[in-house]
């Protein structure tokens, strides 16, 4: 066994794991990662990509660009042209993002679950300004990212985007070892709310779905193109923000600094494409879901 191995299976335990991403002063490292990969410095920028690479799965072979100014840029890195290629069949939503399927299913009335044993209900998550009408019975699935993968989330089917809604709040590790014992933990921390409805000539046209983007620690910064806005842990500025942005099915629509998570919610009629399971791996234009009516 390597010892790059050793090191990740060491990390990997669930006691240890938990203890060095949450008991430590969560905002406080988040911001300090923050401003550290953002060092444009050639010494800097190549120790902590190598670091990075060490411990993680590490593909840049998609990439746009080969080289990079800073972490931050890496993270944040534009991949070639057509490697992502998006489903065309109009009653398919494709997924937003490259991502690891988390818990997902039926929204049983407005509640939904984080892991086994532990729910939350959509007014915790969306807040209860909110008509959670929109998806009561609906269909949910929690896509997860890790700190390698591409970061960037695009558009799901062609929609609108209506209003975004901030919400501040704690930079929890979006783990499962951390979803399995801190309870309702996506509504702690800090998120943004993306309301959007379909458009184009199809059956499912008019219906309203939300993204729901979760930051976590190291991770807490979101930034929205058709904003002109971060939404990060120093945001002092409104919180729910009236929008009339249009994008097509595949467009991009923003990233986050690091890895983190999307709660797609879909309303009724909707439902998970076959062979999607938890743990399942999906990239960005991969069917999702489906319209059934």
């Amino acid at each position: 066994m390597s010892f790059r191995t050793q090191i990740q299976k060491i990390l990997s335990s669930e006691n240890l794991n938990f203890l060095l991403t949450n008991r430590l002063p969560r905002h406080a490292v988040t911001r300090f990662l923050g401003w550290f990969s953002k060092i444009e410095q050639p010494w800097v920028r190549d120790a902590s990509i190598g670091t990075w690479k060490f411990f993680t799965d590490l593909d840049l072979s998609e990439a746009k660009r080969t080289h990079f100014t800073s972490m931050h840029d890496c993270f944040t890195r534009e991949l070639q042209a057509g490697v992502r290629p998006v489903t065309a069949r109009a009653d398919v939503m494709c997924s937003p993002v490259d991502a690891i399927v988390g818990a997902h299913g039926h929204i049983m009335g407005a509640r939904v679950f984080q892991a086994k044993g532990f729910p939350y209900t959509l007014e915790d998550l969306i807040g209860p300004d909110e008509d959670v009408e929109n998806w009561r019975d609906g269909t949910y699935v929690t896509l997860r990212l890790t700190s390698s993968m591409y970061h960037r989330f695009h558009a799901p089917y062609n929609c609108q985007v209506e209003h975004v809604r901030y919400f501040s709040g704690d930079t929890w590790n979006v783990n499962p070892i951390a979803l399995k014992r801190v309870e309702k933990l996506f509504c702690k921390n800090e998120r943004a709310f993306i309301r959007t409805r379909l458009l184009g000539d199809t059956p499912c046209a008019g219906q309203v779905v939300a993204l729901v983007p979760v930051a976590a620690i190291l991770v807490a910064s979101i930034r929205l193109h058709f904003l002109d806005v971060l939404f990060h842990l120093k945001y002092a500025g409104p919180k729910t923000i009236d929008c009339d942005a249009q994008f097509a099915k595949g467009q991009e629509m923003g990233w986050f600094q690091h890895g983190s998570t999307v709660i797609v919610l879909a309303p009724k009629g909707f439902a998970m494409v076959n062979g999607l399971q938890e743990n399942s791996r999906i990239k960005m234009g991969q069917p999702l879901m489906r319209w059934l009516g």
